[in-house]
């Protein structure tokens, strides 16, 4: 059964406090990002060993699994869009239907401790991609399918929430 897609704009959370998790946007520093992005990958090893890391709560929210594979694969596109900003001038990042994703790769139906494993590794890739980030390339601009634009710094506060919504998601249905 496929979940309902989500088509909320959640740009705002760059400059705004999110009333779920309690992310702000506007209090998290650029260089903060890598380690917040580590803590975050570091609490995903015990989700994974959920009795439930497959089930979901109710038909509109996805399992701990899905959640999780989900991240990884945040972790993953967002390098490749912050490559493309650091490599090209105002690039347009390719789509991404999160939705179609799950489905296609079958995130339910994926090993927790594989997902756990590569969560780690693309959060590990990222944060050192976000570190080694200069000072004078963080006005670089690039572009979401959508049009909407971001500076390597906004876009690590927007990819950012992400995985700590998610975290809070599946926290929230022990």
């Amino acid at each position: 059964m496929s979940i309902e897609p989500d088509r909320k704009d959640w740009t705002w959370v760059i400059d705004g406090r999110c009333a779920q998790c309690g992310y702000d946007g506007r209090e998290v520093g650029f260089r903060a990002v890598p380690g917040l992005i580590l803590a975050n990958a570091s609490a995903w090893p015990t989700e994974m060993e959920r009795p439930d890391v497959r089930a979901r709560p109710d038909d509109r929210t996805w399992s701990p699994l899905e959640y999780a594979a989900h991240v990884r694969d945040v972790y993953r596109i967002f390098g490749d869009r912050l490559a493309l900003m650091l490599h090209e001038d105002g690039p347009s990042f390719p789509n991404w239907d999160q939705d179609a994703t799950a489905i296609e790769a079958r995130y339910g139906e994926q090993d927790p401790g594989e997902v756990v494993r590569d969560l780690g590794e693309a959060a590990h890739t990222l944060a050192a991609a976000f570190d080694d980030v200069p000072d004078n390339a963080l006005g670089r601009v690039g572009f979401r399918s959508d049009g909407a634009a971001f500076t390597v710094e906004t876009l690590a506060r927007y990819m950012l929430h992400d995985p700590i919504h998610h975290l809070w998601d599946v926290r929230a249905t022990r």
